[in-house]
């Protein structure tokens, strides 16, 4: 449920990782290619482009909203591995999953961590000199009471900080659309975008 509602600002009456899902709203992925932008989901693991099954290996298809969306074409479903390493080809918005053991829910922290600086601090050194951003976010806490998540904003544009304000998964799709002049869905419409982090 709360990768659908950054990917589409609701959850659809999900309450589980129940899997396949359909739905024929609208989602970013489509916003954002009806305002003539690119969008392409990576995500390790999965076994080949356009693939629906819900497990393989670490693989899982519950982290991988776009997939739900029958308005969005097969090919924007992608494995990790064609994520490009000239990142002048890479679409207008980007989601990279990682799969369940380098995403801190079956692995480790460091294997974690070690998967992101081995496989994304390219880009961002990348994107310093092109203002591009990267936005790292978790999907959920650890079950601990006032569920708390953290929510990185990396790129030129970004004041180093740590700030007060408090987000939700909705306030950075509202956030995402702001900077695109996309139209809002769902709950995002009634959060407010994130402002105070910008140089």
């Amino acid at each position: 449920p709360n990768y659908l509602a950054l990917f589409s600002g609701s959850t659809h009456g999900v309450t589980s990782d129940s899997c396949p899902q359909k739905f024929s709203t609208a989602n970013l992925g489509s916003e954002l290619i009806a305002s003539k932008r690119t969008f392409t989901g990576f995500s390790e693991g999965l076994p080949e482009t356009g693939s629906e099954v819900c497990t393989s290996g670490e693989y899982a298809r519950k982290h991988v909203p776009w997939t739900d969306f029958s308005d969005l074409a097969s090919s924007v479903n992608r494995p990790f591995t064609a994520f490009p390493t000239d990142f002048n080809e890479l679409p207008t918005l980007s989601w990279v999953i990682p799969d369940l053991v380098h995403d801190m829910h079956s692995g480790t922290i460091q294997e974690a961590d070690s998967w992101l600086q081995t496989h994304l601090a390219p880009y961002l050194a990348w994107a310093r000199d092109n203002n591009s951003l990267l936005i790292i976010t978790w999907d959920e806490n650890n079950d601990a009471p006032g569920n708390q998540i953290p929510t990185i904003f990396v790129g030129p544009m970004v004041r180093p900080g740590k700030y007060s304000q408090d987000i939700t998964h909705y306030n950075v799709l509202r956030t995402i659309e702001a900077m695109y002049g996309l139209g809002l869905l769902g709950s995002s419409a009634s959060a407010t975008p994130i402002t105070d982090v910008w140089q």
